[in-house]
């Protein structure tokens, strides 16, 4: 019954929005636009890359663009497959299978045959990990197509494309006509979460999720030189249709310094000027910080390492997040991303030497201390010119508040809006190496996973190593990502002989991906292994003792060491609470007896030099 009264609802809304919405939802489902903003009009040169209804390799997507159709992942590997039988330009290369059992593949164009020639860039284009955001797929069947059999054939001469076209295939499957209410298009759509609901687009450095270990692992193998993660964005409206960002854009903190100078020097004019040349508005990647207000300022959305650019950034392998508006019609947006990746490939055949010297520059750095954490840095950057679009305000009866509502037409002032950018919150000392435990077999096949040389041990070794306590963990209240998240902000080094068994690996920091070591492997890290809660054993103590017991012997350890009772009457002075606690007084006592559990708190993991 709900969902019928809501279609009602919907179509009374269509009967009786302004003529220039009307007109902007005529040729769709109610359903997906009528609440929607108009969208702003549109008629770029790019329509002329869609294909004659006469193609026999036309996409499903080009045979109306109006309907906002985009092929189911049956219908678009049957497409593939054909095109790959038909050209031998086009193979299909399976690299995992997903949780509900669906394989998952990339396209490769290239005229290298089953081996890619490693003198040639490679350039990766992803499209899918959010599923219903899946104009990458749309725009890379068209681009294949148009490279087999078109007039794009001299665009992989001289470098090689690689497209996923779905990576949560499953999540794909999950499709119905209310997947995301905020996006335009396509009529059908994908859901966010993957079939054991989660996010991929989190997970770039846990590694938790098959899709994900599969990527990584046909990553290790594929070395791409360029890597564009393909999304749609939601938020606020601006005339934008096609943004994209990088960490390091405009000059700040990188992992990647000379990475981020080619993207910003060479990458982005080039792309925005491919993309104005057809028609299109390119801005940058930014998010809006306050819902309410449209012009309070913008961010740079984070640079954390659970994201493909904060990764890339940590992996020195040139990574652009790009983000086609929500708000902008289907056609248009993949429209758009298909001049972005043609453009990227022309790029790169051109910037090939450049780019493999910027990666091979950063891939050498070890610095000694790693910034990690991330957080929204109050102070701006700048103040930048912004395109927005004319909204006004209005009480709404149905939140008892002023909400905005956007008219569907450019601003013809520019804004000038404050940039807020991202800083470090703890900065981290890069040891010799990493110890890890064979008994945490999970977390070296993650590390394996990635990529990272590592020293398996054959026989037991003892060596000294750091190992750290942890003080006062905090563990999180409601779960994330399939997780009970954790934290730490201090711990204290403790100096240990340690005997590794056989099965343990010792992970040198002096190595090119040194970098996502560290940021894995230290607790306070927020993306390190402790932070996702994935190593929950050391919060729990064993063994206690009675008051019975403790007490007698801490009132003999008293009269045995005056330093210690000059310590305890110190800790009474000063902390009433715990002056009028006894069981916190017992307790303090016991921590400071050989019985106390010595493994309590005591993060697993071993840090040499």
């Amino acid at each position: 019954m709900r969902p019928i009264l809501i279609l009602a609802a919907v179509a009374a809304l269509s009967s009786s929005v302004s003529p220039s919405m009307s007109q902007s939802v005529s040729n769709v489902a109610p359903w997906d636009q009528a609440f929607l903003p108009p969208a702003l009009e549109w008629d770029g040169a790019s329509r002329s890359l869609l294909a004659e209804a006469s193609n026999p390799w036309i996409t499903d997507f080009e045979r109306d663009p109006e309907l906002n159709f985009s092929p189911d992942y049956a219908a678009t590997r049957a497409w593939f497959d054909r095109l790959d039988a038909a050209s031998d330009l086009i193979r299909i290369e399976e690299f995992g299978v997903s949780p509900e059992g669906r394989p998952i593949y990339a396209v490769i164009a290239s005229r290298d045959r089953a081996t890619l020639d490693p003198s040639k860039p490679v350039l990766l284009a992803q499209a899918g990990i959010h599923p219903g955001e899946i104009d990458g797929k749309d725009a890379g069947m068209m681009l294949l197509r148009d490279i087999a059999f078109g007039d794009k054939g001299g665009l992989i001469d001289r470098v090689n494309l690689v497209l996923i076209p779905i990576l949560s295939v499953d999540g794909h499957e999950r499709a119905s006509a209310y997947s995301r209410p905020n996006q335009r298009g396509p009529r059908i759509q994908g859901w966010r979460n993957t079939a054991t609901n989660q996010n991929l687009n989190r997970d770039f450095l846990k590694l938790d999720q098959p899709e994900m270990r599969a990527l990584r692992a046909f990553m290790n193998r594929l070395d791409p030189d360029l890597y564009l993660d393909i999304h749609v964005t939601d938020g606020m409206d601006y005339q934008y249709d096609i943004t994209f960002g990088f960490n390091g854009e405009d000059g700040v903190y990188s992992r990647s310094p000379a990475i981020s100078e080619w993207l910003n020097d060479r990458f982005k004019p080039a792309i925005n000027a491919a993309l104005e040349g057809y028609g299109h508005i390119p801005g940058p990647r930014v998010f809006g910080v306050d819902g309410d207000n449209p012009r309070a300022g913008l961010s740079d959305g984070g640079l954390g390492e659970r994201f493909s650019n904060g990764w890339g950034a940590a992996a020195h392998v040139p990574t652009v997040l790009i983000e086609t508006h929500s708000l902008k019609p289907y056609e248009q947006r993949v429209l758009g991303t298909y001049v972005l990746i043609e453009a990227s490939l022309r790029l790169l055949a051109e910037e090939g030497t450049a780019v493999r010297s910027a990666i091979a520059a950063d891939r050498a750095l070890r610095p000694a201390e790693v910034p990690a954490n991330f957080v929204p840095d109050p102070t701006p950057l700048e103040t930048r010119a912004f395109r927005g679009v004319l909204y006004e305000t209005y009480e709404s009866p149905a939140s008892g508040r002023t909400e905005i509502r956007w008219l569907g037409r450019p601003d013809p002032e520019l804004w000038q809006v404050t940039y807020f950018g991202s800083r470090p919150s703890l900065t981290l000392r890069r040891p010799t190496a990493y110890w890890v435990p064979a008994h945490r077999a999970d977390l070296i096949e993650r590390l394996r996973i990635h990529g990272l040389q590592m020293e398996t041990l054959e026989t037991p070794r003892t060596v000294s190593v750091s190992m750290l306590r942890l003080v006062d963990p905090v563990i999180a209240t409601r779960a994330n990502e399939g997780h009970v998240q954790m934290s730490v902000q201090t711990v204290e080094a403790e100096q240990r002989d340690w005997t590794w068994a056989p099965g343990s690996v010792r992970v040198p920091a002096d190595q090119p991906l040194g970098d996502i070591a560290v940021l894995l492997l230290e607790p306070q890290s927020n993306e390190s292994f402790f932070a996702w809660g994935l190593v929950p054993e050391i919060l729990s103590r064993v063994e206690y003792i009675e008051g019975y017991a403790i007490a007698p012997l801490a009132e003999a350890m008293l009269a045995a060491d005056p330093a210690l009772k000059a310590e305890f009457e110190a800790k009474l002075a000063a902390d009433p609470a715990f002056a009028a606690n006894g069981d916190a007084r017992l307790q303090w006592f016991y921590e400071r007896t050989p019985f106390y559990d010595d493994r309590f708190r005591l993060y697993p993991i071993g840090r040499e030099g």
